[in-house]
């Protein structure tokens, strides 16, 4: 029978996604067809998939680094929050429609149906099934019906290393107490711990791996030193915007990400945060625009009118006119794109209740909410200046009007998207990933006087795999790993 290993955490944001997609890149280079599987996701960074659904980005991102095409089963539930405790649920890669917290506890039942499908279809065509985890088993207050954790890992005999995040502090009780609150069942299925994200000299710790493996009598397989390249990987969800922003010296152009409380997809702007000769600042509720920005992006957004009412409430909407009377530019991602417009029209209560609201009016169109989600990969090129893009559409709704007459960009199949206004300066498109592509950023940022020095964007990502994957090589017990049944 293929193996099956499951990654869960002591925490969120612990490292197992990065970890799951180091050991993928380990494991397919030492010739195994890998697979990687999170049975219940939470993220509003989302990825479109090759057979026409999406899931998590995290796990696009596992997938590439087994060196395989994503698909709907690597992720089969996927739960994209809407408000604080309503979240809309994507079952194999489609909606199925919206619950609060309360009445998703449910659903579980009949959404563990469509795991096991999903994870035995992986196991089906792969030597090694990569499970990664969703927050804590240790939060076992949510224990009946678990989807995500132990009662996945108990339903498939699959099993489990617990993986605690030193950085953070208090390791060691996280990892013990993880086991002294589990039911003795569930704590029998975990084989091993790891400790990721160490600093400083390991050996200072190795009583504290004895320490831990002493009192769990689990095996301990491997302190994972802090790897800082991780943050040049495409992050899951809005966990990475508390991070500190990326330093950069000089006084080159500033680009100003507008922080919506439900922005999603913000790995569109990752290549432009790697940009030597660029800063990047994402600008959240509370405070202003910077006066000083080049370009001010409003992102994609997972409820695009309650965004658009927050925008508002910060003024940033007189910031942007202000910034526009400068002749600077505007530059919206779907949701972003959506608001930008004269006005956007839910009719069927996509996100909530139905009703109507005014746009910024900085684009002479109108958007329509439908029932209908558009998932599919594009290319093509900028109608401006012909710079090539490859990027995916994840979007409910249609937007027309006059400005449409000036696409942004034209597909490779014959259609056109987005928008720009008469002057130029304000621009919106349906394309998520449009900066990745090397050739399409430099030419936005020959719009903002600046040159490109990140030329290799798609390439860097493939070479910080693979040196995660020498570092887990090096700090982890892989050939132990392997052998777990």
């Amino acid at each position: 029978m293929t193996r099956a290993l499951m990654l869960q955490g002591t925490g969120s944001d612990v490292g197992k996604s990065l970890l799951v997609a180091g050991l993928a890149r380990a494991f397919t280079r030492r010739g195994l067809t890998v697979r990687p599987f999170k049975p219940q996701n939470m993220s509003n960074n989302a990825a479109v998939t090759a057979d026409g659904g999406e899931i998590g980005r995290a796990q696009a991102l596992q997938a590439r680094a087994a060196r395989v095409a994503p698909s709907v089963h690597m992720n089969p539930v996927l739960l994209k929050p809407q408000s604080e405790v309503g979240a809309q649920v994507v079952v194999q890669g489609h909606m199925i429609g919206t619950a609060k917290a309360r009445e998703y506890q449910s659903w579980k039942p009949r959404l563990m149906e469509s795991v096991l499908d999903s994870f035995e279809r992986l196991r089906a065509e792969a030597d090694i099934v990569l499970v990664e985890g969703a927050g804590s088993p240790a939060e076992v207050n949510l224990r009946r019906g678990d989807i995500a954790n132990m009662g996945f890992a108990r339903a498939t005999g699959t099993p489990v290393v617990l993986v605690g995040d030193i950085d953070r502090g208090g390791v060691i009780a996280s990892l013990v107490g993880t086991q002294a609150v589990l039911e003795p069942d569930d704590a029998a299925m975990i084989r091993g711990f790891i400790v990721n994200r160490f600093r400083g000299d390991p050996t200072l710790f190795s009583d504290g791996m004895a320490l831990i493996a002493g009192r769990t009598g689990w095996s301990p397989f491997g302190l994972v030193p802090f790897f800082p390249d991780a943050a040049r990987l495409p992050p899951e969800d809005a966990v990475a915007l508390d991070a500190p922003p990326i330093r950069r010296d000089g006084a080159g152009p500033l680009i100003a990400v507008l922080q919506f409380p439900h922005i999603a997809n913000f790995d569109d702007l990752d290549p432009l945060r790697q940009e030597p000769g660029l800063r990047v600042v994402f600008v959240p509720p509370g405070a202003p625009i910077p006066a000083e920005a080049d370009l001010i992006v409003l992102p994609g957004s997972k409820t695009t009118i309650d965004d658009l009412d927050c925008l508002r409430a910060q003024g940033w909407d007189v910031d942007i006119r202000a910034h526009l009377r400068r002749g600077r530019r505007v530059l919206g991602l779907c949701g972003g794109y959506q608001m930008l417009g004269r006005s956007i029209a839910d009719p069927l209560g996509i996100e909530g209740a139905p009703r109507d609201l005014p746009g910024l009016g900085l684009l002479d169109v109108e958007t329509v909410m439908t029932g209908e989600k558009r998932l599919v990969a594009v290319t093509g090129t900028t109608r401006a200046d012909g710079a090539p893009f490859s990027g995916y559409e994840m979007h409910v709704g249609d937007t027309t009007g006059p400005d449409t007459a000036r696409p942004l960009l034209h597909f490779s199949d014959g259609r056109a998207d987005g928008a720009v206004s008469r002057d130029g300066l304000v621009a919106g498109t349906y394309v998520h990933g449009l900066f990745a592509d090397d050739r399409q950023r430099a030419a936005w940022l020959a719009r903002l006087g600046a040159a490109p020095s990140l030329t290799r964007y798609e390439a860097g990502i493939e070479e910080v795999l693979d040196r995660f994957a020498d570092h887990l090589e090096t700090h982890l017990d892989c050939d132990g790993l392997l052998r777990l049944r």
